[in-house]
Formats: structure tokens, C-alpha cells, sequence
């Protein structure tokens, strides 16, 4: 009994098998095809391949470019748009001969076909990955410093692709990651992080004055910023004091001349000077109304 309706339930599948495969070849429909990933270097060539099996003369090809918007790469048996001066068909397949970054992007190629049962459509995907070297990195560097203060140098690129490392050096010598293991390194404070592109010190000396540059770099090419100067100075204890003094003797000069003015009584004598020639100044007035009164009369 199981050996019959183990026997049954195969030829059951065996049937809906058939059933689906009649679906297919009636409707033209094709089993979906692992996507392709094409991975270019800029400026160089790269193919983009439909994997189309069978080419008849009848066949309309195209290719589309998706995204928010659908473009026409190769349309009505001609390239589009920038393409027509910087690519040719071979077969069903694209050469760019000069890839860009504006390229990368996900493209499908369309062949139809007609059939007995109607229009064969097959479709292929292809995902185009533009590798773009480094620019010259912005570094940035202060020109002076105060030893004993936390100093933070920066160092970024924007191009490129993929993301790059970055490496600092001072005077030309590469300063390694882990600082106790640089035996060129006088200061062990120091931090770098190769991904954000960050040279920290934590506690800066003097003896870290010198010529700082960074490199960018990834696995398509590198390129290094000029180098800068960093000049780290002690902190001045003696002009400090020598200026702090200072200030206290003017301003204690100030006080004593305060109270000096004071005690001789020069501010009440500009006070009762003050007083005076406002009461002069009153009596004028009066007298001056007076005048004008018997005038007027």
C-alpha cells in the first residue's frame, strides 16, 4: 500500500511538472535568471552581456537603463544618448568603451521574438559597479599648537569608490596605527583612525613639530595631499606671570591715585565747583526773566 501511493503521489507531481512546463513554452515566459554584477574601473571598457540563448532575425532587442526613471540605453537598433560616441553593440551585448561614475547602475536587456503562441519576451539584469580612484585628499592641519593640548588633524576624499583608507605621515614617515609599535613616533598619545581619516593627540609635545600629509587609498589607485607644517610651542609660564604682574601694578597705581585724589579733596572741590556754577547759571536765568518781564511791560 505506501509503495503505490508513494508511486502516485510521483506521477502526481510528474504531471503538475508538465502542466507547468506546457504553461511556459504556451505563454513564453521565461525562469528567472541570476543577476549579474559587472565591476569596471573608470575611464576603462567594460561589456555588458545579454545572456540571451537563441538570435533570430526576427529578434528586437533593448536595453534600458532603471532607476527613479527609465532610460533608453539602445533603442530601435541604435545607442542613445551619450552611448552613440562612447559605445558599440556587439551582438546583444554593450562595450562602453570609457565607463564613468554616471554609469554605475542597475541595466535589463529585452529580446522579443514572435512565436507560434505570440510575443517570446526574455529578459537579463545587469548591475554595473564603477570602481573611481582617490582625488587629492583636503587635509587639514593646524599651522601652530600649545604642548599639552589634544590637536585633532583631518583628512577626507570624496571620490572615491569605494570608500578609501587613510594613512598620515609626518616628514615623510608613515605614522603606523598602534603608536607603541612606531619606533619613529616620539609620542604615544597619538590615535589614528583609518577609516574617518582622523590624526588625534591626545597630549601634543613639541617634539611632534614637523611636516604632517595624508594619503587616500583604496583598491583602485591612491593619492596624498601636500605636506604641512605643524609647529607646537611650549607654553610660556614666565610671560604669563610677567604679564599678570604687570596688570595687578597698574591697576593697584589706579587705587592709589584714587584715594590720593580723595584725601586732598579733589573730587568735592569739582563737586562744590559744579554746585556753584549751577546756582550761578540759576540766578542768570532768573535774572534774565526778570529783565524781560519788565520789558514786556
Amino acid at each position: 500500500m505506501a509503495r503505490r501511493s508513494r508511486h502516485r503521489l510521483l506521477l502526481l507531481l510528474l504531471r503538475y511538472l508538465l502542466v507547468a512546463l506546457g504553461y511556459h513554452k504556451a505563454y513564453g515566459f521565461s525562469a528567472p535568471k541570476d543577476q549579474q554584477v559587472v565591476t569596471a574601473v573608470e575611464y576603462q571598457e567594460v561589456i555588458l552581456a545579454c545572456k540571451n540563448p537563441k538570435k533570430t532575425t526576427s529578434s528586437r532587442l533593448e536595453w534600458k537603463k532603471l532607476g527613479r526613471s527609465v532610460s533608453f540605453v539602445y533603442y530601435q537598433q541604435a545607442l542613445q544618448g551619450d552611448f552613440k560616441d562612447r559605445a558599440e553593440m556587439i551582438d546583444f551585448s554593450i562595450r562602453i568603451k570609457n565607463v564613468t561614475r554616471n554609469d554605475a547602475g542597475k541595466y535589463r536587456c529585452e529580446v522579443s521574438a514572435p512565436s507560434e503562441q505570440g510575443q517570446n519576451l526574455e529578459e537579463d539584469t545587469v548591475t554595473l559597479e564603477v570602481l573611481v580612484a582617490p582625488a587629492v585628499p583636503s587635509c587639514e592641519v593646524p599651522a601652530s599648537a600649545l604642548s599639552g593640548t589634544v590637536v585633532e588633524l583631518r583628512c577626507q576624499d570624496k571620490e572615491g569608490r569605494p570608500a578609501p583608507e587613510y594613512t598620515w605621515f609626518k616628514d615623510g614617515i608613515r605614522l603606523l596605527g598602534n603608536p607603541r609599535l612606531d619606533s619613529q613616533s616620539t609620542n604615544s598619545s597619538y590615535t589614528v583612525n583609518v577609516k574617518s581619516g582622523t590624526l588625534q593627540f591626545n597630549t601634543i609635545s613639541k617634539l611632534d613639530s614637523g611636516e604632517y600629509s595624508c594619503e587616500a587609498r583604496n583598491s583602485v589607485g591612491y593619492r596624498r595631499c601636500p605636506g604641512k607644517r605643524l609647529q607646537v610651542d611650549d607654553l610660556n609660564i614666565s610671560g604669563i606671570i610677567a604679564a599678570v604682574v604687570v596688570v595687578v601694578l597698574v591697576i593697584s597705581v589706579c587705587s592709589l591715585g584714587v584715594c590720593y585724589a580723595q584725601r586732598k579733596g579733589y573730587f568735592s572741590r569739582e563737586a562744590s565747583f559744579q554746585k556753584s556754577s549751577s546756582s550761578k547759571a540759576t540766578t542768570m536765568s532768573e535774572n534774565d526773566f526778570k529783565h524781560t518781564k519788565s520789558f514786556v511791560i
